[in-house]
């Protein structure tokens, strides 16, 4: 017996030691350890694709010299860059530049896409919020929302417009009418650009746009805005107040805005997660970044952890998807 017993033993010290042992012989590796994809669902030149590039340009520096490379996969709302992502191998090597259609209401406007966007993702980064305005024609004959709604009322045959169906401007104009008991025919365009030049020929009344695409007619006197649909003001338009400051009971409390964020393949390892989550975290704190966020895209630094991300996505998923199934919205 007292052989057995030393024998075990000396097993058990083996094996204590098997561990560390392991770990030395098999660090984990650094990431990014090799070029990184990142899928865009949208096509070159726009907003969404120049805050990748600007993010692209900035990640060698902080990614031990890897790159990021820009991969731009349009159509059917960002649904095709999200089955992209949805597929890809969780190893780190492929992540997506999110938006509201691909990762969080997709299977609302297409009941038959092929992945859950709640499911088939793993939130790294929230890094954007895109401060969404309600404009008018400025010869449209109102001044505020309460004159906008009540001439909506009204007349009863108004047409809003916006970049396409499911958009988050889409969801927010169908949102704030419904709230305030009124209805109007929308009437889709394939951009913010071309809303705006819907704007302007007086073929539609309104749309909900996004700060960037508007400012520039707004400064220029040929648009108004009339309220801006986020939480708080916007810096640029300190005297148009928020549609829950201008809308009155029934729209007390509205929110609504566009964003973007970083998120890779359903099971990426926490580590992984961790490691992107600060890299990307530290590229909106570069100068240039962050210029090209406040400035030219009159957007608002968002940054914090993967858990803040998967928060968001989840009340942002819990904010459409009510209104999309009671609107009967669909993209197919």
């Amino acid at each position: 017996m007292p052989q057995a017993s030393h024998v075990l033993h000396r097993r058990a010290l083996l094996a204590g030691l098997a561990v560390p042992t392991l770990a030395r012989a098999q660090p984990a590796a650094p990431w990014p350890d090799r070029p990184v994809r990142l899928i865009v669902p949208f096509g070159a030149g726009g907003a969404i694709d120049t805050l990748s590039r600007t993010v692209a340009n900035a990640f060698p520096a902080l990614a031990s010299g890897q790159s990021l490379v820009v991969e731009n996969r349009a159509g059917a709302g960002g649904t095709i860059a999200g089955a992209v992502v949805a597929q890809a191998r969780p190893d780190g090597a492929t992540l997506m530049m999110a938006d509201l259609a691909p990762n969080a209401i997709g299977r609302e406007l297409q009941p038959s896409l092929g992945y859950d966007p709640m499911r088939a993702f793993t939130p790294i980064c929230h890094m954007i919020n895109l401060p969404l305005v309600l404009v008018v024609p400025a010869a449209l004959p109102v001044t505020d929302l309460a004159g906008f709604l009540d001439l909506a009322r009204r007349r009863g045959d108004m047409v809003y417009a916006h970049p396409g169906i499911g958009y988050v401007g889409h969801l927010a104009q169908e949102l704030m009418l419904r709230r305030a008991g009124l209805t109007m025919t929308p009437v889709p365009y394939r951009s913010g650009a071309e809303v705006a030049r819907s704007l302007l020929a007086g073929e539609t009344s309104s749309s909900i746009i996004t700060a960037s695409t508007s400012l520039p007619f707004i400064r220029e006197g040929k648009l108004r805005p009339l309220a801006v649909a986020g939480r708080q003001r916007h810096p640029f338009l300190p005297e148009v107040p928020t549609i829950a400051e201008a809308g009155g009971a029934a729209l007390a409390g509205f929110e609504a805005q566009g964003w973007h964020g970083i998120v890779g393949p359903a099971g990426l390892p926490e580590p992984l997660v961790e490691a992107a989550n600060r890299i990307f975290n530290a590229a909106l704190r570069q100068p240039e970044v962050a210029r090209v966020i406040e400035q030219t895209q009159a957007s608002q630094i968002v940054g914090g952890s993967p858990a803040d991300f998967a928060t968001f996505l989840q009340a942002e998923h819990a904010r459409w998807a009510p209104l999309i199934q009671a609107a009967g919205i669909r993209t197919e």
